[in-house]
């Protein structure tokens, strides 16, 4: 049961600290889009995090995928020569992707957006930084030190959104200046808390009662051992799988700014509006399903065999995993079908109190309310993607690839074609294709996993006709509200609108206490042990 609690532990306990700093954030962005134009925003948060983020994503994914998986008693050595690895990769990346965004993309109109080039040079350099402290966030992650993930996390961002608010106020005219500033804080900040609670952990008490794998910080470093071969071969092996998988998975999950950034399909303030509702739309995926799908892929990984048919491993672990794989599909389910549900009657009022009339008026709640929809897949799909990446051999790996290359073509083309039909929602309605077949696709491995077998997890996706009512008429009645009750109506028309919602969204919760008792009891029975 330890893989369990441990998973449930990673899921749960970043919650109420991320809460409050996402709080704490939310509320720095919401002023900060007070002093900043659209076409900023759209630079600094479309075109330079792309360029920060494929960067960091083609560098590390695939080193992190391959040594999380398996047992943590392996040769840490051998493991931690691979993962420096991803700081000379991520220098190549940096100076050929630098290269292609101040060479053959459109350069901004300096008037409105000054010093691009500083930017660009800065974004690269960050991810270069981040990328030093890629051993030192394996170790931690494969021996599940989630708080200190949490804590270094919260606090490089909330660091970086208060440099960001203070040099707007008191500095506007420095342009990217300030969110250059601002990115190098944050990676420098996160780099640092993982480097500086090893130096206070190694050598403790603590980690020797744990037999802990690293007793000094040199060990952390590369180290040539030898007459020895320098890394474990069959992690590098398995890490070039995952390096082909993540180049495509990067286009599937930045798609549609690659669009935007490489097709100009969007100007720069409708890009800025599009990143806006995208980032508000994305708070849950980002700090409930995301935790979730991160450590409960190390939770599968452990207990499941990578390449062995169901018969032959352990039939508990197997029972384990398929009755925690269920009650996660059901649990995902219910909240993003919620998010949809509500989210399309309430987006006009939250992007009116996040952002103002700039947000609330043209595209804005039209993209907030597809984006609803766009959450309960992703919810689907972290989990699906969770269990099959974590129970995939390599040779599995290296074929869905294939079934990647397929998607990635597809849907750049589809969300060309929706964009020049739909403008901005037409990313969103091509995401939610690319994530419906990426869905189709895991839950047929998932079924073919456990047919041998008696376990059918995947009833975890069936909702009880009840609770399906209840969700229907909740719809119907908070569409109903907004029509005569928000958004130009005044304060307290807005806060009957929000009341509505309130007392539709008990009957939902109540109706899931009484039909979902499976789920229940999961959730009973695995939290307090955790807590």
């Amino acid at each position: 049961m330890l893989p369990l609690r441990v998973g449930v532990w990673g899921a749960v306990f970043p919650c109420p600290m991320k809460i409050l700093f996402r709080v704490i954030t939310f509320g720095l962005n919401a002023f900060t889009l007070r002093y900043v134009s659209k076409e900023m925003i759209g630079l600094v948060n479309v075109r330079l995090t792309l360029l920060y983020s494929t960067i960091v994503f083609l560098a590390r994914e695939a080193f992190r995928r391959a040594c999380l998986s398996g047992s943590t008693k392996r040769n840490w050595t051998k493991t931690i020569n691979l993962l420096w690895l991803t700081v000379p990769l991520g220098i190549c990346w940096s100076l050929f992707l630098g290269w292609i965004w101040l060479q053959l993309l459109e350069v901004p109109d300096p008037n409105s957006v000054p010093y691009y080039k500083i930017g660009v040079v800065a974004f690269g350099l960050s991810a270069v930084v981040e990328l030093l402290g890629e051993p030192f966030w394996v170790l931690a992650q494969a021996h599940l030190f989630i708080r200190l993930k949490v804590i270094a996390e919260s606090l490089s961002i909330i660091s970086k959104c208060i440099l960001t608010v203070i040099l707007v106020v008191l500095y506007p005219q420095w342009g990217l200046y300030i969110f250059s500033l601002a990115q190098l804080l944050y990676t420098s900040i996160l780099v640092l808390c993982y480097v500086m609670y090893f130096m206070k952990f190694l050598g403790s008490p603590e980690a020797t009662k744990k037999s802990f794998p690293v007793s000094r910080m040199t060990d952390l470093l590369p180290n040539l051992i030898e007459d020895q071969i320098v890394v474990d071969w069959k992690e590098a092996r398995l890490t070039w799988s995952f390096f082909k998988q993540s180049f495509l998975k990067q286009m599937l999950t930045e798609g549609e700014r690659y669009v935007m950034t490489f097709l100009n399909v969007l100007n720069f303030g409708d890009q800025g509006v599009y990143d806006i509702v995208n980032n508000l739309g994305s708070l849950v995926a980002r700090f409930i399903f995301l935790p979730i799908e991160e450590s409960f892929y190390i939770f599968f990984a452990k207990v499941l065999e990578r390449g062995t048919d169901v018969k032959l491993q352990k039939q508990d672990d197997i029972a384990m995993a398929a009755a925690v794989l269920e009650s996660l599909l059901k649990l995902v389910l219910l909240v993003g079908l919620s998010i949809t549900v509500f989210g399309y009657a309430y987006s006009q009022l939250a992007l009116d109190i996040y952002g103002g009339s700039m947000l609330s008026l043209g595209s804005g709640p039209s993209l907030l309310r597809c984006y609803s929809l766009y959450v309960l897949l992703l919810a689907v799909n972290g989990v699906t993607e969770c269990f099959t990446f974590a129970s995939m051999c390599k040779e599995e790996v290296d074929r869905f690839n294939f079934v990647m290359l397929a998607l990635s073509f597809t849907f750049l083309c589809v969300s060309y074609f929706l964009t020049q039909w739909q403008g901005s929602v037409g990313f969103i309605l091509a995401n939610c294709f690319n994530m419906s077949i990426r869905i189709a696709h895991s839950i047929r491995y998932i079924y073919n996993y456990f047919k041998e077998s008696s376990y059918r997890p995947l009833k975890g996706l069936l909702l009880s006709p009840s609770l399906i009512f209840v969700y229907i008429i909740s719809g119907v009645v908070t569409v109903f509200s907004e029509v005569f009750l928000c958004c130009d109506k005044g304060w307290l028309a807005k806060l009957i609108h929000v009341t509505v919602g309130a007392l539709c969204f008990a009957a939902t919760l109540i109706t899931v206490f009484f039909t979902e008792t499976k789920l229940i009891n999961f959730v009973r029975n695995a939290v307090p042990v955790t807590i």
